[in-house]
């Protein structure tokens, strides 16, 4: 083949090639974000969607006005009389951010949450045919799986206060101070501060359960490792072995899901073990809270442990003492939010206002205690804060969080 000719087929080859790559379709563009769909209401088998003239109403309410109908259980009747004391503050509560929230329109119904069983589910069944668009309460763990399913039927949603996570979801919300939450606020901030060896001690009980279930997911949402888990008798004297297993597993943090006299007793037999506080940090849980007895064991001192802000809660209880002569309960504050939140939401159309999607909002509600929010399987998340144990009291060394929106990095 002579030169100019295979210069010539050469750059037709090169021309061809040119032309075949200004040909080639692009890569097409990156899909749009497309935000998942809104979470299914309850499947309700008889809604209560629509206000009837045998509902309950006070006298003197104008025949246009559909009140807002709050139906409350709670256990006004237990034999305990502890438990009877803390149902009339939860219930004075109510009532205080009935008239702070300046809705005339909120009409408070109760019923007693008996011993649970068919006791709640007949409560929930008496406040239903009275109109209640939304139940508050109850307390306890087998009255909350006694109202559920009533509650459901009506597509009616539930607020309850109880702390057993196997009873939320479903139209059903845990309003409570979940361990969960303080596990892993407390896990969370070792591993920013270079802890990535944990170890657990943790009572043999219904908390150490929740305690150790809730400890292992957040050491691995942490990306740390578990060393070891050490379960006791919630008692000062059987502390010695599992405090001796602790000290020798290597970690570099442990969480001692127990307060009062008991982890009042950890501290000095782990020290006395050669875990002391300075190759350990001690991390605690919301048990750790008003304890001013932490500040005096000085095997305590430079522990953290996750809890609400310091007096987050003192102008609810001022305004609680003012009103009603007395401090609050511990849990009155519940109770609080609970009725400040339905009044937030209470704008919408009677019947229609207390939905699923409104009360999953994602940036979450101003409680007595700091922000919270409902996670879809309807436990709760909260805004902690992270505070140390020192001599002259607790000192917040990360604070609680006032929004859920992310910071952009």
């Amino acid at each position: 083949m002579s030169g100019p000719l295979r210069s010539f087929k050469r750059f037709c080859a090169i021309a061809l090639a040119v032309a075949i790559a200004g040909c080639t379709t692009p890569p097409p563009p990156p899909a749009p974000h497309v935000a998942p769909p809104p979470p299914k209401e309850p499947v309700a088998a008889n809604p209560l969607d629509r206000d009837l003239p045998s509902y309950l109403r006070l006298p003197g309410t104008p025949a246009d006005v559909v009140p807002v109908r709050v139906g409350i259980i709670l256990p006004f009747t237990s034999g305990s009389a502890p438990t009877r004391a803390l149902a009339q503050s939860m219930m004075k509560a109510a009532e205080l951010a009935m008239f702070d929230s300046g809705n005339r329109n909120i009409l408070l119904m109760t019923a007693d949450e008996g011993i649970g069983g068919a006791g709640a589910a007949a409560a929930a069944q008496q406040l239903l045919s009275q109109g209640a668009e939304i139940i508050i309460g109850p307390l306890f763990g087998p009255s909350v799986s006694a109202v559920a399913p009533v509650a459901r039927d009506r597509g009616i949603p539930v607020l309850a206060f109880s702390t057993e996570k196997n009873v939320a979801g479903n139209g059903t919300y845990l309003l409570s101070f979940l361990p969960q939450n303080e596990v892993r606020r407390v896990v969370s901030y070792a591993a920013t501060q270079g802890k990535h060896k944990y170890a657990l001690l943790a009572p043999n009980n219904a908390y150490g359960d929740v305690a150790t279930e809730a400890f292992t997911e957040a050491v691995t949402a942490a990306h740390g490792t578990v060393v070891d888990t050490e379960r006791f008798l919630p008692s000062a004297s059987a502390v010695t072995e599992p405090s001796a297993a602790v000290a020798k597993s290597g970690a570099d943090a442990v969480l001692i899901a127990q307060g009062g006299m008991v982890v009042r007793a950890i501290g000095p037999t782990l020290s006395l073990d050669g875990a002391t506080k300075d190759k350990m940090k001690l991390l605690g849980t919301g048990l750790w809270a008003d304890d001013a007895g932490l500040s005096r064991e000085a095997s305590l001192e430079g522990s953290w442990y996750a809890a609400p802000a310091p007096n987050a809660d003192t102008d609810f209880v001022n305004k609680y003492r003012t009103t009603f002569g007395t401090a609050p309960a511990q849990l009155a504050s519940l109770a609080y939010d609970a009725v400040s939140l339905v009044a937030l939401l209470s704008q919408g159309a009677p019947y229609h206002r207390f939905t699923k999607t409104a009360l999953l909002d994602p940036n979450g509600f101003a409680g007595v205690n700091g922000i919270f929010r409902f996670r879809p399987d309807g436990t709760s998340e909260r805004g902690l804060a992270v505070l140390e144990v020192t001599s002259s009291g607790p000192t917040v060394v990360s604070p609680a969080p006032t929004t859920f929106q992310q910071k952009n990095s």
